[in-house]
């Protein structure tokens, strides 16, 4: 039985609609992905990671379900796992500066 992946999506203050994901599932954290909706460039995604007390937690052979961890976060989490975020990559203008400064 295969069940259809859920999604879930985050309106930023800017307006911008981010989708959001789950992966790296572990047994006590799993990170959200905020993926901006210009796919042509994954620079502008986002993470944060989401930690989880239940009994799974209390077992480093078991895993959360992205499934469950996604439809266990309501808009206010999403917002404070937003809010909280990072950008996946650095951004490009970072190596410039250590150029310059060297």
């Amino acid at each position: 039985m295969s069940r259809k992946k859920q999604k879930k999506s985050y309106r930023a203050p800017d307006g911008v609609v981010w989708a959001v994901d789950v992966d790296l599932p572990g047994s006590s954290n799993a990170m959200i992905i905020f993926r901006h909706p210009d796919r042509k460039n994954a620079r502008q995604d986002r993470y944060n990671w989401v930690i989880s007390t239940g009994p799974e937690a209390r077992s480093v052979t078991s895993r959360l379900e992205p499934a469950r961890v996604l439809e266990g976060l309501d808009d206010e989490e999403i917002g404070a796992l937003f809010r909280r975020s990072m950008r996946i990559t650095a951004p490009g203008t970072l190596l410039a500066e250590r150029r310059g400064a060297s």
